[in-house]
């Protein structure tokens, strides 16, 4: 089913797990964690894949085992590292796989890429355009603005492109500081982006982790929150239930303010959206 007809009939519930590199054991592991995050009832999950592309045969794969485990998967498509073979060669086997939505990305560049990383699809809204309206497509958003971006005025712009190329729907990078999400939301609609805009949540339940999610994509951390985090870093159970509790909050304040669905990056770890949905449990029950 595509995503887009879920969206017009209900909130969507969602998953985003990432494939393993070879190993057959990684494999088997992964889909026992889809099949643990079935029973949540989610409407589709997402598969990323590294931003050097080197899995995405494999992510595409995975795609096809959630197809056939009964859940709709979202198949990302990163056009950094891609040439317009290796996106025909992805299309077709996803295709086959019986994959009908999409996540077209251009993707960040590694650390220890070597050469032009992006030399075909300098941006998302190249591969977009080459894809075509060949699958249900979303796209990525940035409540706090991209990165590479002066203004979210200029990002916003962007994000209109994207809606005119065929994105259906758009998912946000992680935040944390649900007032950014709300901007983006409103501003964006005074520019004319009309499609549902999904906030995705990635519960921040240990402080090593801090640094990576402000290298990875800049998100501001609440004072209050933060001081949480400082106060019992040295406790890592204090601070999974801090982080937990924080994404529910984020969660539940979302779905009042009429969030189309919530996407959750939970990092291949099951245990940590079945405590979320428990919490949630009567939400998703009665507003999904």
């Amino acid at each position: 089913m595509k995503i887009d007809d879920m969206l017009s009939k209900k909130r969507t519930l969602s998953f985003e797990v990432f494939p393993p590199k070879k190993s057959t054991e990684e494999k088997d592991e992964l889909l026992k964690t889809i099949k643990r995050l079935k029973e949540l009832k989610p409407d589709f999950i997402s598969v990323t894949y590294g931003a050097g592309g080197t899995n995405a045969g494999i992510a595409a794969e995975i795609s096809g085992c959630i197809k056939d485990i009964g859940i709709e998967p979202l198949a990302h498509i990163t056009g950094g590292p891609s040439s317009p073979e290796d996106i025909d060669k992805l299309t077709q086997q996803l295709k086959s796989l019986g994959v009908e939505n999409i996540l077209a990305l251009r993707g960040d560049r590694p650390i220890d890429h070597v050469g032009d990383y992006c030399k075909y699809f300098p941006h998302a809204t190249d591969l977009m355009e080459y894809i075509g309206d060949k699958f249900c497509m979303g796209a990525a958003c940035y409540p706090e603005g991209h990165i590479e971006c002066n203004t979210l005025k200029d990002d916003i712009v962007n994000l209109k492109k994207k809606q005119e190329l065929g994105a259906k729907f758009l998912i946000t990078q992680i935040f944390y500081d649900n007032s950014y999400y709300y901007r983006l939301v409103h501003e964006a609609g005074k520019m004319g982006v009309t499609v549902p805009i999904i906030p995705g949540i990635m519960p921040l339940i240990s402080a090593k982790n801090i640094a990576r999610i402000k290298s990875m994509c800049g998100s501001t951390i609440p004072l209050d929150f933060r001081n949480m985090i400082e106060t019992y870093s040295d406790h890592p159970n204090v601070m999974r239930e801090i982080g937990l509790n924080y994404a529910v909050y984020q969660i539940i304040d979302l779905i009042a303010k009429g969030a189309p669905g919530i996407h959750l990056y939970i990092m291949n770890k099951a245990d940590t959206a079945i405590e979320i949905c428990e919490r949630l449990k009567n939400v998703f029950n009665e507003l999904f």
